[in-house]
Order: structure tokens, then C-alpha cells, then sequence
């Protein structure tokens, strides 16, 4: 009991808000080489929290949509990172960096790393509580967007049509030197497997 009500204490004083300074990192890659945030300094940099096995990460990756949205970031001289924060022995658990690399290539992700968070501590750090859940941060280092990649919160890909993609959304803003105007949403999809 002691233990629950210290992660809702620790939970609620440490919750990450737009403005913010993102908590910096170092995970594994698909490659087995260790990637920092540091690493990306004066760059914006898109932080996707994923399962595989979760029907709303299906949805964004089985319609393409993530891809192209990584793609839009990617052409926009933007650096994406996908993080797994599945726990041994749950769903999305990524084993090791061989099976990042061999699920990077099968999703025909354009993200540049695919990142094993195992034991969930970059996941808690950003409080990241569902699968797909997006994180913007500016070259400063600053949180400008963290929530949902869109604006209909289904599993359905037929809602595809009638959503707003916040994330493509925050990019244009971007480009044109603008915050991006929608800065938090609430985010959707599966529980992160801690």
C-alpha cells in the first residue's frame, strides 16, 4: 500500500506539463548502441511510446498513418525515437536489440530509433501512460506537445478520415516557427505494460 500511494504522490508532483524540460535519457537502440536525448541538442526530436500488440498502435501502423507521420518529421530535419516500455512477460515486450531491429523493419517504421525501455523508467519519468502517446521536445530541450497523435480516440481506422492528426498538426506549426497551437491532448490507446 505504501508502495501505490508513494508512485500516485510521485506521480501527480512530477507530471510533465508543455514548458517543461524533458528528463534526459540513454536506451538501447535496434542497432545495441546507447542513444541519448543529448544526443539530438538543437534539434526538435518526436518521442512515440509503442506496442505492437495494441489495437490502437495497430490502427496508426497497419493504416500507415504513423509512418507517414514519422516521415512528414523526418523530412521536416526532425529526429524520432519510438520507446518500449513493455516489461519482460508482457505485451510489446521487446526482447532484445535484434528483435527491435527485426520490428522496426516489419512495421516499415520511418523512425530513426526503436528504443527498449524494459524496465520502464523512461516511460514513468515522462509518465507516458498509454500506447501510441507522443512527446514533441524543442532543440531547447522543452516539452511543446505531449498527448495523442490525433483527436478520435478508436481503434477503428476508419476514423482516420475524420480526425485531426495533432502531431502532423504541431510539425506544420513548427515549420512555420510557431508553438504548436493544440500543446497537450489527452492521450489514448492501450495501457504502457510496466
Amino acid at each position: 500500500m505504501i508502495n501505490f500511494l508513494l508512485y500516485i504522490f510521485t506521480s501527480l508532483t512530477f507530471a510533465l506539463s508543455p514548458g517543461d524540460l524533458a528528463p534526459t535519457f540513454s536506451l538501447v537502440n535496434q542497432e545495441g548502441k546507447s542513444i541519448s536525448l543529448n544526443d539530438f541538442k538543437g534539434k526538435h526530436v518526436v518521442l512515440e511510446w509503442y506496442n505492437d500488440g495494441c489495437p490502437f498502435v495497430r490502427k496508426h501502423y497497419d493504416s500507415k498513418n504513423m509512418q507517414m507521420t514519422q516521415e512528414l518529421a523526418r523530412s521536416s530535419d526532425m529526429i524520432w525515437l519510438t520507446i518500449s516500455s513493455s516489461a519482460p512477460g508482457k505485451q510489446g515486450y521487446i526482447a532484445n536489440f535484434e528483435a527491435a531491429k527485426s520490428q522496426l523493419s516489419s512495421e516499415d517504421s520511418k523512425a530513426h530509433h526503436l528504443l527498449l525501455d524494459t524496465k520502464g523508467d523512461i516511460g514513468r519519468a515522462y509518465n507516458a501512460k498509454t500506447t501510441p502517446e507522443i512527446f514533441i521536445i524543442d532543440p531547447s530541450g522543452k516539452i511543446i506537445y505531449m498527448g495523442a497523435i490525433d483527436s478520435v480516440a478508436s481503434a477503428d481506422k476508419g476514423d482516420l478520415k475524420r480526425a485531426s492528426n495533432y502531431v502532423k498538426e504541431a510539425i506544420a506549426s513548427i515549420k512555420e516557427g510557431k508553438n504548436p497551437a493544440v500543446a497537450k491532448s489527452r492521450p489514448y490507446g492501450c495501457s504502457v505494460k510496466y
